[in-house]
């Protein structure tokens, strides 16, 4: 049986500064009702939507992992995503009243202090959950990256680092329960860098409120006079700087031998977390970053899509289609589908609402919905059909070739909402053809016949 869903008693709250950015921000959580899911707002920005921390909002993860929507981001969320995962509570919205999270120490013990000083409550509804049936594997040989995912019957994470550098060289370490390792062993490790890359790392923009007190600093070369009058130019700091006999600048004590391996892990945890549900595998990682994480975790993705069609599962949510489907807002134009038969015909709805950017424009003052993203809108719920008709959906793209005796027999304006309905008519040769309805109120309003073809990404 699967666990229950779980959230925090009540709202609690943290301060600090970016890691990359350097600005102040406060962080607030706040219980979340069943099924919310785990969401960030940034409070700072006059009706920002509700972000769903999940691998569709993943725009960047080069050096962290930042989310968005509508050029609203919020920035290096793995650290407090991997407390929230390790905690394993399923339902919080996150305030930001900036950019970016604030970095604290550099690990996650700060965010699962303040979590669980709120108390937790056990809700009734029962988690999402993935169980992995096959092995899953990621390899990219230039970077000498390789993560396989295995079945298992609860979330486990073995990493092996490998640095050619003295100070970290070879480490590896293990989580096999989260409930009794992630607290202790994880959550306290904390973000540690090279002392060769500090330099370019400013100079890009990044690690603007970065210090010792938020990170570990390993030698990978010699700290000459010039480098060191450079690092104290650079980040303002007022003492001299030193290598300590384990390769560390200034002496930082470990907490951990590895300590750099267990904040790998925890990385991992705050990235894998983005899938949206408890994931029953073991993942064993050698030398993964965000990057590669994000990889794996879109695989894990399409398979769960499939996993759940395949348990004949009929209505999806927006944050569903966004995982299958290319498209994005302003262009995303069905906003739920309602019944799926697998191979057949999909029932999908788009809420229209004054607030669509072509509504500025036809007409202002008569708004009409255009006739062709009412078809439109007719292909993209027939793309979703498509794609969950055939294999490796998140590798293929579907591109409306024809359209054929398309009518538009009533306007549509704000505050309708469309009910389209579209049939799997014929697929030869990576060629579909379906058919589709719009209704309101249970009127037509357009119709069409669609060729699509079926192409690799």
């Amino acid at each position: 049986m699967r666990k229950k869903q779980r959230t925090i008693r009540k709202s609690c709250s943290i301060e600090g500064i970016g890691l990359h950015t350097g600005v102040k921000s406060k962080l607030t959580f706040h219980p979340a009702v069943e099924n919310f899911g785990i969401k960030f707002k940034r409070s700072d920005i006059k009706d920002s939507p509700a972000i769903d921390a999940t691998i569709e909002n993943a725009i960047d993860f080069k050096r962290s992992t930042t989310i968005g929507v509508n050029n609203i981001e919020i920035h290096t969320v793995e650290h407090v995503m991997a407390a929230v995962y390790g905690l394993e509570i399923s339902n919080l919205l996150i305030e930001v009243n900036n950019i970016e999270v604030p970095v604290i120490d550099g690990s996650s013990k700060p965010f699962v202090d303040i979590l669980i000083e709120s108390g937790f409550l056990v809700q009734n509804k029962e988690r999402d959950e993935i169980e992995i049936k096959e092995v899953i594997k990621y390899s990219n040989p230039e970077s000498q990256i390789d993560i396989h995912v295995l079945p298992s019957e609860s979330f486990k994470v073995t990493f092996m680092a490998d640095y050619e550098q003295k100070s970290i060289g070879t480490q590896y370490a293990s989580i096999y329960s989260l409930k009794e390792q992630f607290k202790s062993e994880i959550a306290p490790a904390r973000t540690f860098g090279l002392l060769s890359e500090l330099k370019s790392l400013k100079k890009a923009g990044l690690i603007k409120g970065g210090s010792l007190d938020n990170a570990i600093i390993f030698s990978d070369e010699k700290l000459t006079n010039e480098k060191e009058q450079d690092i104290i130019a650079l980040f303002n700091y007022n003492k001299k700087l030193f290598i300590d006999n384990n390769g560390i600048l200034n002496g930082t004590q470990l907490r951990f031998p590895n300590e750099p391996v267990r904040h790998k892990i925890l990385d991992l945890i705050g990235d894998f977390s983005l899938i949206g549900a408890y994931i029953k595998g073991h993942i064993i990682a050698a030398r993964s970053g965000h990057a590669s994480n994000i990889e794996v975790l879109k695989r894990i993705r399409s398979m769960y899509m499939k996993k759940k069609i395949n348990k004949n599962v009929k209505k999806f949510d927006i944050n569903e289609i966004i995982g299958l489907m290319q498209h994005r807002y302003p262009f995303l134009l069905i906003d739920r589908i309602t019944d799926l038969k697998v191979g057949k015909e999909v029932t999908a709805i788009k809420n229209v609402t004054i607030n669509e950017p072509f509504f500025n424009g036809h007409f202002p003052d008569f708004p009409v919905m255009p006739g062709v993203l009412i078809v439109e809108a007719m292909a993209q719920a027939g793309g979703f059909l498509i794609l969950n008709s055939i294999d490796d959906p998140s590798k293929k793209s579907v591109f409306l070739s024809s359209i054929k005796n398309s009518k538009f027999i009533k306007t549509v304006h704000p505050g309708d909402q469309l009910i389209f309905n579209v049939k799997f008519i014929k697929f030869k040769l990576n060629t579909v053809k379906i058919v589709g309805e719009a209704s309101v109120d249970k009127v037509k309003v357009a119709e069409a016949e669609m060729l699509a073809t079926v192409v690799p990404r």
